[in-house]
């Protein structure tokens, strides 16, 4: 069921690495272009006519925005269960609390620099719909919004996503307004602006192929946070851990669509041969099988690895989603992890445990993208000023070295605004 390899030598891996950056295929790229430019040149006429061919859902733009309301009365309808699974909301915030960036001063004679850190104007959250709900994304995008003081938090999902849970979740987590649209057309909406559907500054949250090119595409007339690829997890396995739970979590990442990565590196020949029984044995009672087959058959790997510190080789090299470390002294390795999105330490830390209440952000970076790219954070909602204030006195001082640099860049003009103010008496 899994492609089997063995590392070293480490280019076996090459074939199955992701390919960072790269653009979606020429069909997707034109379809979602024709919608985006459209979206811009007609604002809400476009999105109801995009929304009508592509969900088969025509509402008026009147009837796009749900009240608020509206998502007090989801809350009673919630099962009392899933009620409490939210609670855990306090928990994101507080640990995104702790990211809040005060600025800083620093003064030295005769000058003052100081760096402010400004919350965003306006950040738009899309949540995916249709098959199913996602209220953990929209909790994961929207408190580090509200933590950061984003002053207006706007969700669009499509009008099948906005299900009680969702709604709900929506009012614990901070959004501010909710509008019935998915897809490109509102990602265009969000970028743009239209006169239902207000321009935001950054756009965030995951989405299928089409809504991840349409950020692309308008990313640079509005912030956006990541281009999301598949889903995936890397689990480094040892002699100690059970056999189960690495099928369990492999299969637990593949269900989430077919494209989704699932690789184990194991230095135990032992689970190695016994993991492919043990995923079909898992898989044969598995709700989303036909899914998770197929994801695993097509993205699942397993490489047989001499020692640890070449299984860490391996997750540096793939630089994953997810890394879950099942092995018998975890922490010692957590610190050799230079490229992961989020690391899971040990046999009772499961990824899901991360994807619903730990407290971190499960918005991660994706296709090797860990490389230089952070989980979402209070960080990704603000931004940040310099302030420069100078006396005379420190102008006159620092002159002749602001003079020669600016005349060795030809840029005279520069040079002049200086030597004027430093010859005042």
């Amino acid at each position: 069921m899994l492609t089997r390899l063995q590392a070293p030598p480490y280019d076996v891996l090459t074939p199955h690495l992701p390919k960072i950056g790269a653009a979606a295929d020429p069909a997707t790229a034109q379809a979602v272009g024709a919608i985006v430019a459209d979206v811009r040149a007609r604002g809400d006429g476009a999105v109801r006519e995009h929304a009508r061919r592509l969900d088969g859902v025509d509402l008026a733009p009147e009837e796009w925005e749900l009240s608020v309301a509206r998502c007090r009365e989801g809350l009673g309808r919630v099962p009392r269960p899933v009620q409490a699974a939210l609670e855990p909301v306090a928990r994101v915030r507080a640990y995104h609390e702790r990211q809040v960036e005060a600025g800083f001063t620093v003064r030295t004679p005769g000058a003052k620099l100081v760096m402010r850190v400004v919350p965003l104007d306006s950040v738009g959250i899309y949540v995916p719909g249709g098959k199913a709900a996602y209220p953990s994304t929209v909790i994961m995008n929207a408190v580090p919004a509200a933590v950061a003081g984003v002053g207006d938090i706007i969700m669009a999902t499509p009008p099948g996503g906005a299900s009680d849970v969702v709604l709900t979740a929506a009012r614990l987590a901070g959004v501010h307004r909710i509008f019935r649209v998915g897809g490109p057309q509102a990602i265009a909406a969000l970028a743009y602006g239209t006169a239902t559907i207000p321009r935001v500054d950054k756009i965030v949250g995951p989405g299928n192929r089409f809504v991840t090119e349409a950020k692309r595409q308008v990313a640079g007339a509005v912030g956006i946070d990541m281009l999301a690829g598949p889903t995936e997890v890397l689990v480094i396995a040892d002699r100690t851990a059970a056999v189960r739970h690495v099928a369990a979590d492999l299969i637990a990442q593949a269900e989430h669509d077919e494209d989704a990565c699932a690789w184990c590196v194991t230095t135990s020949r032992e689970l190695a041969d016994g993991l492919d029984p043990e995923l079909e044995r898992q898989l044969a009672r598995a709700p989303r099988r036909a899914i998770a087959e197929r994801a695993l058959a097509a993205h699942g790997v397993l490489v047989l690895v001499p020692t640890l510190d070449a299984a860490l080789e391996v997750a540096n090299r793939r630089a994953p989603e997810h890394v879950e470390l099942l092995v018998e002294r975890p922490w010692p390795l957590v610190d050799a992890i230079r490229h992961a999105g989020a690391i899971f330490v040990g046999s009772y830390t499961p990824e899901p445990v991360g994807d619903y209440v730990a407290g971190p952000s499960h918005v991660l970076p994706t296709a090797g993208t860990a490389r230089y790219v952070s989980p979402l954070g209070v960080y990704d909602f603000v931004k940040r000023i310099s302030v420069i204030a100078y006396s005379r006195e420190r102008l006159q001082q620092d002159a002749a070295h602001i003079i020669a640099l600016a005349e060795a860049e030809g840029l005279p003009g520069h040079a002049e605004a200086v030597r004027l103010r430093a010859s005042d008496p």
